[in-house]
């Protein structure tokens, strides 16, 4: 045996050899053993079914063995609730080998259990950070009985958190728990590889030991199988994937709930046994399609991400993307569901129903041949999520010193750079405005912070991302999963009908106050939606887009459609170069278009520009390109543009669509409109057209 098995408790030892079986550890466990068994936190990086659970379970289980834990002792965090589900059987199985206990607790779970948590002794929790914040705000639990003992916090799929708020509030639930807790807290992350790992490492154990990024070599394997087809719609799409690779388990990728949903039911249509997932549908739905898929062998199953992020199904012969992901890091997510079975390989279907999406593909896949991953960034100026925690510390403390704040968020202030002057600022705006009351150098909740989150609004309190109301689809007793209101809208008066878990349903009755519908199945041919914030492209994909329209045809990823496409899209693109100037494009109509090649952030930002320091008027930004309307010839426009003095970065409006940022309210309207500006725009991509020149092509067609 290796090094890494050693290290492990001899009880551990046992059962990896006998109960699981094993051989001996994978690369990852046998690298992690170490640093985990002695306390240090760390960053576990690997792909798809690299193993990173038991990699952290198994030494983690060894500390608890051979330092006598009692009690709740090991945090492990789940960006999903169904992940957490998912996790549970497996994490009990390691657990209950060693006589220990594992226990879920979030927003599905009943009072009787997670009053069994606190009764019974529970070893390790399976949680999501909402249900860590009720837990601290709520009054139903002895948080500080409950969190006495703690000893470890893992955070699965720290990836999925680090890119938005979510991680900031993680970063300073984390700190919380460091508060309550009678030791020095490990940290562990699990994550899919990542383009900056020591970066995401640094900003995890803000404050705390530095730990250690655990990253095995690269495997040498054969190369993934990957062919790129044009389909032009998606009944199209639909009957491509009914006509290929009969009795394989397939999973198929879909940008949105609402296109999940209608390729499902398309494929049903075909007499395919399909089944849908995605956030908006029941656990229960959920679940009896991961169930069918996973025991079926000839079927399909369409997802939205949620199905990127580990969650069990199975072993899968294909994986297939209608249109491309938005990063090559949820592609190699992807991609690694497959190839696990000896004698198989890792594999991706692409379908474009489009010209866009077929650009946007051979984008994406250009950056990956040359062993690019997006690099993450926490959001920056996470003011609003300050906020939010000093809300949640007033409310669990009841009693918070204000000289103390700093200290039970001090890594969030840390990682943040709100420390200081921000934090204070906030603090006395808060106090100003009637957020927060100040007695005795203590801090209180104050009448609007009361009236926001009164009674059933406490909830709003615990999560920092905001999510639409939706309806509740009920058939009978049994939940269905939700829609949006606009959904309900039906045709000539006619009742509306729903599309949900690939299954049709026709309203019967509606309580809007209630926000319920009730249901009967159908077969007619029904619609749902949900609204949902478009995604802009990184810069770097949108310059490889570029690179890649002006390069050679990559005919051996290109199916015979897909290549006549590209052969077109190149001979329209003629003009266009790998790198250089910014192209000008007078089109037939005589209106011009800005091929920037950007990204919708930077040229929503140039949008902007463009009107304040010119007589031009600019359409909505898209990914590649602005179009404008200006006076005068051409030659003058591109000279007027070329003259563009640097402009101060302008504030950028509603009119651009920007995602919401919860608890905004709480701002001030300056420090709003400077963490937008922070957040929403790409001035390193506009310095690339203020210093290159801009070329004028005129358009033959």
């Amino acid at each position: 045996m290796n090094d890494g098995f050693q290290r492990l408790h001899s009880a551990v030892q046992y059962h990896v050899a006998n109960t699981l079986g094993w051989p001996g550890l994978r690369p990852l466990q046998e690298l992690a053993s170490g640093p985990l068994t002695e306390g240090r936190s760390a960053l576990l990086i690997a792909p798809t079914a690299g193993g990173k659970t038991e990699a952290a379970l198994l030494p983690i289980l060894s500390r608890m063995l051979s330092e006598d834990w009692r009690g709740l002792s090991v945090l492990y965090i789940s960006p999903l609730r169904a992940l957490a589900n998912n996790l549970e059987p497996r994490l009990n199985q390691l657990a209950g080998m060693l006589g220990r206990r594992v226990a879920l607790w979030h927003g599905d779970i009943g009072q009787g259990q997670r009053r069994a948590v606190t009764r019974e002794q529970t070893d390790l929790l399976l949680v999501t950070p909402e249900a860590v914040e009720g837990i601290l705000c709520g009054s139903r639990t002895d948080h500080r009985a409950l969190f006495e003992n703690l000893r470890v916090v893992v955070v699965d799929e720290l990836h999925a958190f680090a890119g938005d708020d979510r991680g900031w509030q993680l970063l300073a639930l984390l700190d919380r728990l460091q508060h309550l807790t009678t030791g020095a807290l490990q940290r562990v992350g699990l994550s899919a590889t990542v383009g900056n790992p020591e970066a995401l490492l640094q900003w995890f154990t803000a404050g705390n030991d530095p730990g250690v990024v655990i990253q095995p070599p690269t495997e040498t394997s054969s190369p993934p199988e990957i062919k790129v087809d044009y389909v032009e719609n998606l009944e199209n799409a639909a009957q491509v994937i009914a006509s290929l690779h009969s009795g394989e388990k397939r999973l198929v990728f879909c940008d949105s709930r609402a296109r999940v949903e209608e390729l499902a039911y398309l494929l049903r249509e075909r007499q395919i046994e399909a089944h849908a997932s995605h956030s908006s549908l029941s656990a229960e739905a959920r679940q009896l399609a991961e169930r069918a898929f996973a025991e079926s062998s000839n079927c399909v199953i369409v997802a939205t991400s949620t199905l990127e992020l580990g969650i069990d199904v199975g072993d899968l012969d294909r994986v297939i993307q209608v249109d491309a992901p938005s990063t090559v890091a949820a592609f190699l997510q992807r991609l690694g569901r497959t190839g696990r079975r000896a004698g198989t390989s890792r594999n991706c279907l692409f379908l474009a129903t489009d010209a866009d999406a077929l650009i946007r593909t051979l984008a994406l896949l250009h950056l990956w041949r040359q062993g690019w991953v997006e690099p993450l960034h926490p959001p920056p100026l996470p003011i609003h999520v300050l906020a939010q925690q000093i809300f949640a510390l007033v409310h669990q403390e009841s009693n918070l010193r204000e000289a103390d704040l700093s200290e039970w968020l001090r890594g969030f202030l840390d990682a943040s750079r709100l420390r200081g002057s921000r934090a204070e600022e906030l603090l006395a705006w808060l106090q100003e405005e009637g957020w927060l009351r100040h007695l005795d150098g203590r801090l209180w909740l104050g009448d609007k912070a009361e009236a926001r989150f009164r009674g059933k609004r406490f909830t709003d309190l615990l999560s920092v991302f905001s999510a639409p109301e939706l309806f509740t689809v009920l058939h009978g007793r049994r939940e269905i999963g939700q829609v949006h209101g606009s959904s309900l809208a039906g045709k000539d008066e006619a009742p509306p009908v729903l599309t949900l878990g690939a299954r049709s349903w026709r309203v019967t009755r509606s309580d809007h106050n209630r926000r319920v519908v009730f249901v009967e199945s159908t077969d007619a041919t029904g619609k749902s939606r949900w609204l949902g914030s478009s995604r802009h492209l990184r810069n770097e994909h949108c310059t490889a887009a570029r690179e890649v329209l002006a390069g050679e045809i990559p005919s051996h990823l290109l199916s015979r459609r897909a290549t006549t496409l590209f052969a077109e899209l190149r001979d329209d693109f003629a003009w266009l170069e790998p790198d250089g100037d910014v192209p000008l494009e007078v089109l037939p109509n005589g209106r011009l278009r800005l091929w920037t090649f950007m990204g919708g952030l930077a040229n929503a930002l140039l949008r902007q520009a463009i009107a304040t320091l010119t007589d031009c008027t600019a359409g909505q930004p898209q990914q590649f390109y602005v179009d404008l309307a200006c006076p005068g010839n051409p030659e003058e426009v591109r000279s007027r543009l070329w003259a563009m003095a640097d402009p101060a970065r302008p504030d950028i409006g509603e009119d651009e669509r920007l995602p919401p940022l919860k608890f905004s309210e709480t701002l001030p309207a300056a420090t709003l409109s400077e963490v937008q500006g922070a957040r929403y725009t790409d001035s390193s991509a506009l310095e690339r057209l203020r210093h290159a020149g801009i070329r004028l092509v005129m358009n033959t067609l």
